[in-house]
């Protein structure tokens, strides 16, 4: 399976749908696109000038949360080789199908439409990370069931609990593994690449975001829809870490 393009997708109750759209087209400096799906439940939000990478999809059940959808260029063999490493699927809709990994996390495999040229850095930051929290009992296995599917590069993170896959040059978004230090369900959040974090999130907070707390290289957030993502201090140009980092990848918690 080769995947063509990633999406970072950001899930929220549809009820304060509204709030992410207005939020996050004002981070990522871009504009919506029109609804789609049987409810509006779907948006993207689109770039100038380059291909869109992220999207906000309206949930009427839990509090949401993120899941990345892979762009293929077959579908079904795609969907296929996820149910053969363990995947179950949710749901076929044809084109494009939603599947749950073997923790129970969520993600979508949908057909390439030639995207290539990722969205631009924007006010020193660019979503660029899917960020797998996976309970300790299913880590390992976790870990090996998405190396094998993407078939991308897997590195130990800078801290012993993350595990970064890194596509190939080009993709928008990447996935990082993060350890849980309790058994509790899977689930998923997104992260920012900030050349500075302190800038970005005094931005975020002008915008409607509250601080939740402090990690060691990370500031986890609550934006205006309640969900949660984080900044994360690497470079947002490559997603690596500053300067002496360039081969240890940084996660963020929150999980």
């Amino acid at each position: 399976m080769t995947i063509r393009w990633t999406y970072a997708f950001a899930d929220r109750p549809a009820a304060r749908l509204a709030d992410a759209c207005a939020f996050w087209t004002a981070v990522t400096g871009t504009q919506l696109s029109a609804s789609r799906g049987e409810h509006g439940q779907f948006v993207t939000l689109l770039p100038e000038g380059t291909d869109p990478a992220v999207k906000l999809q309206g949930v009427t059940e839990g509090d949401g949360g993120a899941h990345i959808d892979l762009c293929v260029e077959d579908v079904r063999e795609s969907t296929a080789l996820a149910r053969r490493l363990g995947a179950g699927l949710v749901a076929d809709h044809g084109d494009w199908a939603v599947l749950r990994s073997p923790a129970g996390q969520a993600f979508c495999a949908v057909p390439w439409h030639g995207e290539t040229v990722r969205p631009p850095v924007v006010s020193g930051s660019r979503l660029d990370q899917v960020c797998l929290d996976v309970p300790p009992s299913r880590y390992d296995a976790e870990s090996a069931f998405w190396a094998a599917l993407t078939g991308w590069e897997r590195q130990a993170g800078s801290r012993p609990e993350f595990t970064v896959l890194l596509p190939p040059p080009g993709l928008p978004v990447r996935l990082l593994l993060q350890r849980l230090g309790e058994e509790r369900p899977a689930s998923a959040h997104l992260d920012l690449a900030c050349a500075d974090i302190a800038a970005v999130r005094a931005r975020h907070e002008r915008l409607g975001a509250v601080a939740v707390r402090d990690g060691s290289h990370w500031t986890v957030m609550r934006d205006p829809a309640g969900g949660t993502y984080c900044l994360t201090g690497r470079d947002p140009e490559t997603g690596g870490l500053p300067a002496g980092g360039a081969h240890r990848e940084q996660g963020a918690g929150a999980g």
